[in-house]
């Protein structure tokens, strides 16, 4: 499966691992049960699919009004990135 993931542009023409390398190695090690290495891979991961599902509970259920909870979900999973991003970068 890891042959059909998508490269870093950013870590390839630039050498420098953006803010989301590793999340399709993580969600692969979601799907297989490595729920810790996956945390490991991408700090982010479980924030991520929190919004995501709760996009896709806006586009579903438009008798609710998710915004909210979109908003807090979006900016809880961007500080995670940015601040394992800050953790990568330093101690390499």
């Amino acid at each position: 499966m890891e042959e059909y993931m998508l490269p870093c542009l950013s870590k390839r023409y630039f050498g420098l691992e953006c803010m989301g390398c590793g999340s399709q190695r993580a969600l692969f090690m979601v799907f297989k049960g490595d729920f810790a290495d996956a945390f490991y891979m991408f700090p982010a991961i479980y924030t991520t699919l929190l919004f995501v599902i709760v996009v896709g509970l806006n586009f579903i259920d438009r008798a609710r009004n998710y915004h909210k909870l979109i908003i807090s979900s979006a900016i809880i999973n961007a500080i995670i990135m940015v601040g394992a991003f800050l953790f990568k970068i330093s101690n390499h």
